[in-house]
């Protein structure tokens, strides 16, 4: 008899279905009965039993997700960090390109670095794993504050210009503030050597399981090997190994509607 035929396993997986129909949307009996295909007594009972174990609440006449969840989802967080879930990803994109690949964290007004893949063109960077550079002024930093207001924006681009590590060549406030604009429109954000004289970078935003930006992914090389054109060119690949990291955090770009 296969695995998932088995009277235990089967019911494992149709509680499983109901956690995700839950997550999905699908918040009282009849629109869970609907997604999963079950009876309305098969539904209840799974749905009593998840609520007596914490994985479920009740909320008016339906469920929502319990705090059992949020406390595995913190738990398995910790137990899988996230340089080691990028780094096949940042691999993939560093032998796709031959450019310097970087992972970058938000620390306060400043992006730490987290993990790097150094290039193939022979270039030297000054990033290292463990260094900080001005949030505002870097490529990956910028993917970092798509989020923020622009009264933050401004303040960590005032901390940048007088951060001692600053070395670029960065845009008045006003001509700043518009390209942030249309990048947390798109996604994405660009730097013209605006913390590196010569050193241009593509960079996107990693978002965990609650949609918050997390992390960012940035692809840079020297301004010769990465114009405008090819920059643009490039969006697409730094944005799609982004949204895996994303995914492996469980992050979802759209929840699933129930029926």
């Amino acid at each position: 008899m296969p695995l998932e035929s088995t009277p235990g396993t089967q019911t494992l997986f149709r509680g499983l279905a109901v956690l995700e129909a839950v997550a999905g949307g699908a918040h009282d009996l009849s629109a869970l009965g609907r997604v999963l295909g079950l009876s309305r007594s098969t539904t209840q009972r799974l749905a009593s039993a998840l609520v007596k174990a914490g994985y479920l609440r009740g909320e008016g006449e339906g469920y929502a997700l319990g705090a059992k969840l949020i406390e595995l989802g913190f738990q398995a967080r910790e137990q899988v960090p996230l340089a080691r879930l990028a780094r096949p990803h940042l691999e993939a994109l560093a032998q796709r390109t031959q450019d310097t690949v970087h992972l970058g964290l938000p620390e306060g007004v400043e992006v730490l670095y987290l993990d790097k893949i150094p290039g193939q063109r022979g270039l030297e960077m000054r990033s290292r794993i463990g260094h900080r550079m001005p949030m505002a002024l870097t490529g990956v930093g910028k993917a970092l504050m798509l989020d923020l207001p622009e009264d933050r924006w401004r303040a960590l681009y005032e901390s940048g210009l007088a951060h001692p590590a600053s070395r670029g060549s960065p845009r008045p406030w006003e001509a700043y503030r518009d390209e942030m604009r249309r990048y947390a429109a798109q996604s994405v954000a660009l730097d013209f050597a605006e913390n590196e004289i010569g050193i241009h970078c593509v960079a996107a935003p990693v978002r965990d399981a609650g949609r918050g930006i997390v992390a960012a992914v940035s692809l840079a090389s020297a301004a010769q090997h990465m114009p405008e054109e090819r920059m643009l060119s490039l969006v697409p690949e730094v944005a799609a190994t982004a949204e895996a990291i994303s995914r492996s955090l469980g992050w979802r770009a759209t929840a699933p509607r129930a029926a």
